[in-house]
């Protein structure tokens, strides 16, 4: 290949990679960005900025605010991510069987969403009494297993961001210090734990992983409470075994 290709072939990854830029960033509000913005963020020139982003326009990843908000990521963008999320649940279904079946518990596969935790599939337990939540349903980040699992892979500034934006939705002053200590700790076991934090008499541990396309998503067993005592030990276990083979699947 002559270096006239060379140039074209490292241009054309260099777009790329801005282009990706350009959607982590419209991933990050829930307002919208302006072009100006964009490009003081990314401290690329607006030209640059708009040439990309009228690409990405024309191919429905990014599209302009009805209401005047700015930049926001577009519908075929979401229907991707729809497909991505229906091959996680799809990958991950036999892994949950097996969970649930090792356990006897009830096992939940969550995604993060912003300030949230979303439900995207769950495998009920054998016992009588257990846990169920409904696919879909929204929990928040800083008081559930999944959910402090999510948090620990991040860094401690997106951290504070995301719990200052739920305990603000949420209308209470939460204590970071405390929570960051928490995750310190879920980052050398791998596994997070919610007992009784989130729900009186459910408790529940989980952990956390990326999948290929970077969103963080969390296997997590809930248990009633009254026998979480007993059965602490085998679901650790269990999770601690099926940690790696699920990191390892999305690798």
């Amino acid at each position: 290949m002559d270096d006239g290709s060379d140039n074209i072939a490292r241009n054309g990854i260099q777009v790329i990679a801005r282009a990706a830029s350009i959607l982590r960033t419209l991933k990050e509000t829930q307002t919208g960005m302006s072009l100006a913005q964009i490009a003081v963020k990314l401290d690329l020139p607006r030209s640059t900025v708009q040439r990309i982003v009228t690409a990405l326009q024309d191919e429905r990843l990014v599209i302009a605010s009805a209401t005047g908000g700015g930049l926001r990521l577009g519908p075929e963008l979401h229907a991707l991510a729809g497909a991505a999320r229906y091959d996680i649940v799809e990958r991950c279904r036999p892994f949950l069987n097996d969970l649930a079946q090792t356990t006897g518990e009830t096992v939940d596969l969550s995604v993060l969403r912003g300030a949230r935790i979303i439900f995207l599939d769950q495998v009920q337990g054998t016992h009588r009494l257990r846990t169920i939540s409904c696919v879909g349903e929204v929990f928040p980040l800083t008081t559930t297993a999944n959910g402090r699992a999510c948090l620990s892979l991040l860094s401690d500034t997106d951290v504070a961001r995301l719990a200052k934006t739920e305990w603000a939705q949420q209308g209470i002053k939460g204590d970071l210090p405390a929570l960051q200590t928490l995750l310190a700790e879920v980052r050398k076991t791998g596994l997070a734990h919610d007992l009784d934090d989130h729900t009186p008499g459910i408790s529940a541990v989980g952990f956390a992983f990326r999948d290929p396309t970077g969103d963080l998503h969390s296997i997590s067993v809930p248990v009633p409470s009254t026998r979480f005592a007993n059965t602490r030990a085998a679901v650790v276990a269990a999770l601690t075994a099926l940690r790696p083979e699920v990191i390892r699947m999305m690798e």
